[in-house]
C-alpha cells in the first residue's frame, strides 16, 4: 500500500479523498493555487504545497509544477479526482516513467476513452450500441453544415476533448449550428487546449444513464449498477439518482454488459463510467467513458456499500477485486443534488464572494454531504462553483426525494446566492416525483427561468405556522424585559394579520406546549417545536409533518425559508396592517438603458460599437465566468451610445457594459 498520495485537485473530492486516504492510514498531499491557500483541502491534509496563480492553467493544470511537488513531497502515489487532470493521458504517463503511481487507469486507456470520436469507433468495435454521426473532427462551417443536413436536425455539437458539460451545443437550425460551433470551439479550447469538434445526431426525449464500472489489473471488471443524471442545465449534472426509476433489469444487464465489453477491449484498469443516452422505447447508445471518479459517485456508494475511493486506491495498489458480480448489491435508493453558487432566478449566473454564514445539514447514515468550503471561506471566480453535494438514501425513491427536500431546507447559506430554491422546486415537481424525466426535463419545465418556488399548499401552512410562532416568541420575549410591548401585546384570541410575501391572512395565535396553534381562513395549523431569540433554524413539526424552516431578521418581521421559498412574514394586528396597506412603495430605478454584467467575469469579446442600431435579441458581448462562456444579447430594440469596457477586462455582478439611447 501506498505511504503518501498527492492529490491533484480542490474542493469537495480533494477533501474527500482526503479523508479516505486517511482512514486507510495513508498521509497526504494537498496542492493548492494563491486562490486556494486557506481553503479546506489545504487545511485537511498532512502537507501542502503551493503550485503557482489562481488560473487554473497556471496552477492545477500546470504538469511541471505538480511533478515538482510530487518530487518535493516524496508522494509515490497521485489522485487526480475530477476535473484538471484527471483524463490527461500526458500527466499519467509521466508519472509513471517516475515511478510514481497514478490512481487511475492506464495512459493507453486514458487516450482510447478521452478522443469522444477515436473512442465511438472502439466502442462500435467492442460490440457497443453508438449514436448515428460523423466519426471525424469537424474542418469547418461548411462540413459542419453538410454533416448536420445530412443525419438531420437536431444535431449534437461536442468537443472531442471534453467533458462536464464544456464545449457541448444543441442546434436546431443553420443559425444555431454556425453560433453553436463557435461557441463550443472556443470553450473546448479555453477548457482542454484542443478546439476539436464533433457532430451526432441529438437523441429526442434522451435520458442519461451511466453505468459504474470497476475494473482490477488481474482481468476482473464488474458494473455496479447505473445511475439517472438526466436533470441537466446546459449540459451539466444538477441531480442524479442511484438505480435509474427508467431502468429494468433487463436494461441494466445490458447495458452493464456492454460496459465491461468497453472496459476489456481498452484493457481498463480503476474506476470508470460508461454513459449511454437512451430513448423512450429503452433503446440506448454509448456517449462516451469517462476515465475517472465522476461528480455523482456517492450515490452508487450509498446503494452498492462501496467506498469508490478506496477501491481506486487498492486497485492503484495491485489489489484484486475483492466481490464478483453476483456480489454487487442494490439497496434501496439514493438521489443526490449539487449545490452550486449560482442564482437562479437570474438565469443561473455565477455567484461569488465571500460565505458569511455556511452551516451544513446534519450527516448521518441517510444522509451525506460532501463540500470542500467552510464558512468564511470564499467563493473564487476562478473554479467550479460548486459548494457542496447533498444526497440522501431510502428504502425508496419518494423516501430519499423527501429526505433530501428536507436535508435541503436545513443547509444555511448566505453571502452568496445559490440553487437551493431551484433544487426544492425540481424534487416537488410532479413530473419528477412520478420519475417521467428527460435532459430536457429543465428547459421544459423551467423554460421561462425561475422565478423562485410558488408558496402554496404545506409550504403556505409552514411558512404561515412558523411565521406566527416566530412572531409570538418575539413578542413574548420583548414583553418579558419591558414589561409591555405598546401596540403589539399578543392577547389569546385575538385577530391579526399575516403577510406571507404579497399575501395577506386574517389568523388567530393560540399559545400551546410546545409551540402554537394557528386559526386560519382554511384551517388549523398546528405547530410544534423550540424556537429562541436570534436562532436561524426551526426544527420541528407543522400539522404532525416534520420540517426545518430558516430564520432572518429583518427591520419589520422575518425571512422564512422553507421548502425552496425564501418570503417575508410579517403578523401585523388589524389596525397596523391596515396602516401598512396605505404607505407608498418606492419604485426601483429604471436601467432599461444599460447593459449590466449579470456575473464577475472576463469580457471575451464585444460585437458592437457606438452608434450601432441593435435589435432584440441580437449579440452585444460574451463574457466568460467560471469556464462557461455568457452571450449577453439586447432586451429591446436600440441605438449603442457608449461601451464602458474593453474585450479582455474583468468585470464585477451588475458592472456596466454598454449604454444606449
Amino acid at each position: 500500500m501506498f505511504s503518501k498520495i498527492l492529490i491533484a485537485n480542490r474542493g469537495e473530492i480533494a477533501c474527500r479523498i482526503m479523508r479516505t486516504a486517511r482512514e486507510m492510514g495513508i498521509k497526504t498531499v494537498a496542492v493548492f493555487s494563491e486562490a486556494d491557500q486557506d481553503a479546506l483541502h489545504v487545511q485537511l491534509a498532512d502537507e501542502a504545497v503551493a503550485i503557482g496563480p489562481a488560473p487554473s492553467a497556471k496552477s492545477y493544470l500546470a504538469i511541471d509544477t505538480i511533478l515538482a511537488a510530487i518530487e518535493q513531497t516524496g508522494a509515490d502515489a497521485v489522485a487526480p479526482g475530477y476535473g484538471f487532470l484527471s483524463e490527461n493521458a500526458a500527466f499519467a504517463s509521466a508519472l509513471e516513467s517516475r515511478g510514481v503511481t497514478f490512481i487511475g487507469p492506464t495512459p493507453a486507456a486514458i487516450a482510447a476513452m478521452g478522443d469522444k470520436i477515436e473512442s465511438k469507433k472502439l466502442a462500435q468495435k467492442a460490440g457497443v450500441n453508438i449514436i448515428p454521426g460523423h466519426l471525424g473532427a469537424v474542418a469547418d462551417g461548411d462540413q459542419a453544415l453538410a454533416i448536420a443536413r445530412q443525419i438531420g436536425y437536431p444535431v449534437m455539437i461536442k468537443a472531442s476533448a471534453g467533458g462536464g458539460g464544456k464545449g457541448m451545443r444543441v442546434a436546431a437550425s443553420d443559425g444555431e449550428l454556425s453560433d453553436g460551433l463557435r461557441s463550443a470551439r472556443n470553450e473546448a479550447r479555453a477548457s482542454f487546449g484542443d478546439e476539436r469538434v464533433l457532430i451526432e445526431k441529438f437523441i429526442e426525449q434522451p435520458r442519461h444513464i451511466e453505468i459504474q464500472i470497476l475494473a482490477d489489473a488481474h482481468g476482473h471488471v464488474v458494473y455496479l449498477n447505473e445511475r439517472e443524471c438526466s436533470i441537466q442545465r446546459r449540459h451539466q449534472k444538477v441531480i442524479e439518482e442511484a438505480p435509474s426509476p427508467f431502468v429494468d433489469g433487463a436494461m441494466r444487464r445490458a447495458m452493464g454488459e456492454q460496459a465491461v465489453r468497453l472496459a476489456r477491449a481498452v484493457g481498463y484498469r480503476s474506476a470508470g463510467t460508461v454513459e449511454f443516452v437512451a430513448g423512450a422505447d429503452h433503446s440506448f447508445y454509448f456517449l462516451e467513458m469517462n476515465t475517472r471518479l465522476q461528480v455523482e459517485h456517492p450515490v452508487t456508494e450509498m446503494i452498492t456499500g462501496l467506498d469508490l475511493v478506496e477501491q481506486m486506491i487498492r486497485i492503484a495498489a495491485g489489489e484484486p477485486l475483492g466481490f464478483t458480480q453476483d456480489q454487487v448489491r442494490l439497496d434501496g435508493w439514493a438521489i443526490e443534488a449539487r449545490v452550486y453558487a449560482e442564482d437562479p432566478t437570474r438565469n443561473f449566473l455565477p455567484s461569488t464572494g465571500r460565505l458569511k454564514r455556511y452551516r451544513p445539514p446534519r450527516q448521518s447514515r441517510q444522509v451525506r454531504v460532501d463540500t470542500g468550503v467552510f464558512e468564511g471561506g470564499e467563493i473564487s471566480m476562478y473554479y467550479d462553483p460548486m459548494i457542496a453535494k447533498v444526497i440522501c438514501h431510502g428504502g425508496h425513491r419518494d423516501e430519499a426525494r423527501q429526505r433530501l427536500r428536507q436535508t435541503l431546507d436545513a443547509f444555511l447559506i448566505r453571502g452568496v446566492a445559490h440553487n437551493i430554491p431551484f433544487l426544492a422546486s425540481v424534487l416537488a415537481n410532479p413530473r419528477f416525483a412520478e420519475g417521467r424525466l428527460t435532459t430536457a426535463f429543465v428547459a421544459e419545465e423551467y423554460g421561462g427561468g425561475f422565478d423562485g418556488a410558488v408558496v402554496e399548499g404545506d409550504a403556505l401552512d409552514v411558512l404561515l405556522g412558523v411565521g406566527a410562532l416566530v412572531h409570538l416568541r418575539t413578542v413574548s420575549r420583548a414583553t418579558n424585559v419591558s414589561g409591555r410591548l405598546d401596540g403589539a401585546r399578543h392577547q389569546p384570541g385575538e385577530d391579526w394579520v399575516a403577510a406571507v410575501g404579497e399575501s395577506e391572512f386574517p389568523v388567530k395565535i393560540i399559545a400551546s406546549a410546545g409551540g402554537c396553534d394557528v386559526v386560519a381562513g382554511h384551517g388549523l395549523i398546528v405547530v410544534r417545536g423550540e424556537w429562541r431569540m436570534g436562532e436561524e433554524l426551526f426544527e420541528g413539526r407543522v400539522n404532525d409533518n416534520g420540517v426545518h424552516v430558516q430564520i432572518d431578521r429583518l427591520i419589520e418581521g422575518f425571512r422564512l425559508t422553507h421548502a425552496g421559498a425564501s418570503v417575508a412574514v410579517i403578523v401585523r394586528s388589524a389596525r397596523a396592517a391596515e396602516l401598512a396597506a396605505r404607505m407608498s412603495r418606492k419604485a426601483p430605478p429604471d436601467l432599461s438603458k444599460y447593459l449590466l454584467s449579470p456575473m464577475p467575469g472576463l469580457v471575451v469579446s464585444i460585437a458592437v460599437k457606438p452608434g450601432d442600431n441593435v435589435k432584440i435579441g441580437e449579440e452585444l458581448c460574451v463574457v466568460d465566468a467560471m469556464k462557461m462562456e455568457n452571450v449577453l444579447r439586447a432586451e429591446r430594440d436600440g441605438t449603442v451610445a457608449a461601451i464602458k469596457v474593453e474585450a479582455g477586462e474583468s468585470v464585477a455582478v451588475d458592472q456596466v457594459i454598454l449604454e444606449f439611447t
